[in-house]
């Protein structure tokens, strides 16, 4: 099954919209391949060691960056070296770092990941600044003026989930801007905190696991059709190499994954994001842009960490045009 050209191509690669990327930026300190862990004094040799901007704002940011867009990072970091490095290598990228707010005594948030050979990825984590960033930390002129505005980590940001969100993503409606949301696993109580949420929300792209995490749904079905009753106008649950679910006003139907070989599996949902976030501001149907992002979420399989993603839109193109699809999954018509 190859995906035919039909939205336009010319139109999303001389595009260049403006993207605001809110919520969790994070480093990474990633490892491969790990296949046990050592106990006391002793030690292991590994291929690769690398350290990444990550996190569903900051890994977005630079995939978005990479595909084309004008990306502007808004969150909190620390005022330690560790935020130091996430400013640099966000710059690097092409992302316009100068909305991140440094915090005083609080170390930037931090992700430890041994990647087990078949790319898995357990982790050691401290949430750090991104439990304290809140709507003091906004740069609300970048919102009113941008295109787009992703907020990423739902859940897991306390002194702006609910009600701070939502005048977020609402103010950034009221400008004419995409809102587009994604989570960092689902934290306490969802519900609550997404209901005030969702109804100014046009696309929202939890995993398979998030999306049955928000409620009590026992099917990814059911879990979208939760996030379209509390407003969201669209739903995409990702779904690894079963590719994606789009749950929208059209009704519901599944997108195959795509083959890919697989190093390491961290950030290919920030990658998915990305994908579907240039391919609507291009004027993309929601489908041929889901399609994209699937194609730039397995191109992210391909490496160590966040950024091992496209680096061009070009590249990006090339792989959904010419990757093998995976069969189509059953499971839609089995939950309906």
């Amino acid at each position: 099954m190859t995906w035919t050209m039909g939205s336009d191509v010319e139109a999303l690669k001389g595009s260049r919209p403006t993207v605001v990327a809110a919520g969790t930026y994070i480093m990474d300190v990633l490892g491969r391949p790990v296949v046990d862990l050592p106990r006391g004094q002793t030690s292991r040799l590994l291929d690769e060691i690398r350290v990444t901007p990550a996190g569903t704002a900051g890994g977005t940011a630079v995939d978005l960056a990479r595909l084309g867009a004008r990306v502007i990072a808004c969150g909190a970091i620390g005022e330690d070296l560790a935020g130091d490095f996430v400013v640099a290598s966000l710059r690097r990228a092409g992302v316009d770092p100068d909305g991140l707010r440094r915090v005083p005594e609080v170390q930037t948030s931090s992700t430890i990941l041994p990647i087990h050979p078949d790319g898995s990825r357990p982790a050691w984590h401290v949430p750090g600044a991104n439990s304290v960033f809140c709507s003091d930390h906004v740069d609300w002129q970048a919102v009113e003026g941008a295109d787009a505005v992703h907020l990423g980590g739902l859940t897991a940001l306390p002194s702006l989930d609910g009600e701070p969100a939502a005048a977020l993503l609402s103010r950034a409606r009221a400008h004419g801007a995409l809102t587009t949301i994604d989570f960092l696993g689902v934290h306490g109580d969802a519900v609550s905190v997404l209901t005030p949420v969702m109804p100014h929300v046009e696309i929202a792209m939890p995993n398979e696991a998030e999306a049955l995490a928000i409620g009590s749904d026992r099917d990814c079905v059911s879990a979208a059709r939760r996030l379209r009753d509390l407003g969201a106008r669209c739903v995409i649950v990702k779904r690894g190499e079963d590719g994606c679910l789009i749950v929208d006003d059209a009704g519901e139907r599944t997108l195959p994954g795509m083959q890919a070989t697989v190093v390491d599996t961290t950030g290919c949902g920030d990658a998915f994001c990305a994908g579907v976030i240039v391919a609507r501001l291009a004027g993309w149907p929601i489908d041929d842009a889901a399609a994209l992002g699937c194609a730039t979420g397995a191109l992210n399989l391909r490496g160590l960490g966040s950024d091992a993603g496209a680096r061009t839109i070009d590249e990006a193109l090339e792989y959904l045009r010419d990757a093998p699809r995976r069969a189509a999954p059953g499971e839609l018509a089995e939950a309906t």
